[in-house]
């Protein structure tokens, strides 16, 4: 139940790649409209998507709550679907959000400017300028998307198993050489370990996100790590009992684990709305 990220460049055959590479080894392809469907079911809202979806958010939507929901939301839609096992993410940060898991197999996709322009020019019938800018623009959103929500350089080539210039190569061979490297590269026993971790990492993320947006206990920063049979809270309070009362949750949630609180009081903490 292998799990395969692909990240890309606008107009670097990224979804053409993804969706050869689907056929050839029958996984899921959970590409940008199964997210947004998955988000729009957990909440939130089209304003929302618009507003952080692969792209830079402006300085104060960066620090509001809204900003939280999307992201914790997207976190666990990413979880979920991994936790089914053989499927490949496109996009979304899914690299990033999974770079810890055994067995995971990350791909970046790139061309050359003069490449894509032309791609996007022969696309939508576009001047070359239109075309030019929209890739200046695209690029610049996921570069901000990556810096804002992951604190990562999407274009470091060190986060991903493989790198492919689509410029020389065709989807269908790009996706024959992501199988190659796949079978070679991860063992079945890093498979197992990774459906394990995934397990944690979804039950983890469904807590955190039962407590700050559906109880909406005002904790911030909330953050939960399992390790085993101990679960750790992590984040920003200014009262006791929403401290109590989160861990409270998580216990009954978790399977009654031993919870710990690493959970910090801060007096009169005043978060962004």
């Amino acid at each position: 139940m292998a799990i395969i990220t692909i990240s890309r460049k606008i107009a670097s055959f990224g979804d053409e790649t993804a969706k050869e590479l689907a056929n050839i080894l029958n996984y899921d392809f959970i590409d940008r409209k199964s997210l947004e469907q998955d988000l729009l079911n957990r909440g939130i809202s089209e304003a929302q998507l618009k507003k952080y979806d692969e792209r830079k958010p402006g300085f104060w939507a960066s620090l509001s709550r809204d900003r939280d929901a999307y992201f914790d939301y997207l976190r666990e839609a990413v979880y979920e679907h991994a936790s089914r096992g053989n499927c490949i993410f496109i996009g979304r940060g899914g690299f990033a959000i999974l770079r810890n898991v055994p067995g995971l197999y990350s791909v970046r996709l790139v061309a050359a400017d003069n490449i894509r322009i032309a791609r996007i020019m022969d696309e939508f019938n576009w001047p070359e300028k239109k075309a030019k800018d929209l890739i200046e623009e695209s690029d610049n959103n996921r570069d901000g998307f990556h810096k804002t929500f992951f604190n990562t350089e999407n274009e470091d080539s060190s986060e991903y198993n493989m790198v492919i210039n689509t410029g020389f190569i065709e989807p269908k061979t790009a996706a024959e050489i992501i199988k190659f490297g796949l079978e070679k590269t991860v063992s079945a026993d890093e498979i197992i370990l990774g459906e394990k971790r995934i397990k944690e990492l979804l039950l983890a993320q469904k807590i955190v996100n039962h407590i700050s947006f559906e109880i909406k206990l005002q904790i911030y920063f909330l953050e939960a790590e399992i390790d085993g049979e101990e679960l750790t809270l992590h984040g920003v309070a200014d009262n006791n009992a929403a401290i109590e009362k989160a861990c409270a949750v998580a216990k009954e949630m978790s399977g009654n684990k031993k919870i710990n609180s690493a959970i910090t009081i801060v007096n009169e903490y005043k978060p962004f709305p």
